[in-house]
């Protein structure tokens, strides 16, 4: 195993198996964990991200927005080892999907909950993140529905079939690491880079983690055109 330099890798999102990186990294190395991982419900397999709509005689359809590259990275969830060194390498995590994974983390008082405004719609109404703060649950409303989302004028072009909203973590880093003065967020999930590019809009400095090849292109490709700003 090749030693990984974590000065070096700061601000890059390295194409590797995040549980290999991990085990190379200090205790409370990161100020923050943000990541979303596997939720073990095939949604990489799901190759709809579209918008209900109704047709002549009442019939309601989709609207077909997108589709995703065809994988199966969401058929199991991450095995008990990765939870673990998310924590151990971490002073404070936030896990979108923790309902998933509670065998793997412990009770606590603070759960984020994301509220899509999306009623009406076969989707889940909510996702809920599973914290260790010590504080009271949160809620964001940020309308995330196939084509429809809360910045029309600004809208976000859909890489991944689980991709989170930029302006979402956005809103959460500031809660949760500029306003707790928390400098150092990593993702070993980045998927389509939401986070990486959060952190980067804030000026936070971000590490990051990502198994398939074509998707940190698109991490890559998308950062680019990224400027740093202030809070």
């Amino acid at each position: 195993m090749e030693a990984i330099n974590l000065e070096k890798s700061k601000n890059k999102v390295l194409n590797m198996d995040c549980l290999e990186f991990m085990k190379q990294v200090p205790d409370n190395y990161f100020d923050l964990v943000l990541t979303d991982p596997p939720y073990g419900i095939g949604a990489s397999n799901d190759f709809y991200s579209g918008t209900k709509k109704t047709g002549f005689g009442g019939k309601e359809t989709f609207v077909k927005a997108k589709e995703y590259k065809k994988s199966d990275w969401d058929n199991k969830t991450p095995n008990s080892e990765v939870f673990y060194e998310i924590l151990r390498i971490s002073k404070n995590s936030i896990i979108f999907g923790g309902n998933y994974f509670m065998e793997n983390l412990h009770s606590t008082p603070c759960v984020i909950v994301w509220d899509k405004d999306n009623g009406g719609s076969s989707f889940a109404d909510c996702e809920l993140a599973w914290t260790n703060f010590e504080s009271a649950v949160r809620k964001y409303k940020f309308r995330w529905h196939g084509m429809l989302q809360q910045q029309m004028q600004d809208k976000e072009e859909r890489h991944h079939p689980t991709q989170k909203p930029i302006e979402l973590f956005k809103m959460i880093l500031r809660d949760y690491a500029v306003k707790k003065d928390k400098k150092t967020v990593f993702d070993p999930f980045m998927g389509s880079g939401t986070t990486a590019i959060a952190c980067k809009s804030l000026g936070l400095d971000f590490w990051g983690t990502e198994l398939d090849e074509d998707y940190c292109k698109i991490i890559e490709k998308r950062l680019s055109a990224v400027q740093g700003s202030l809070f």
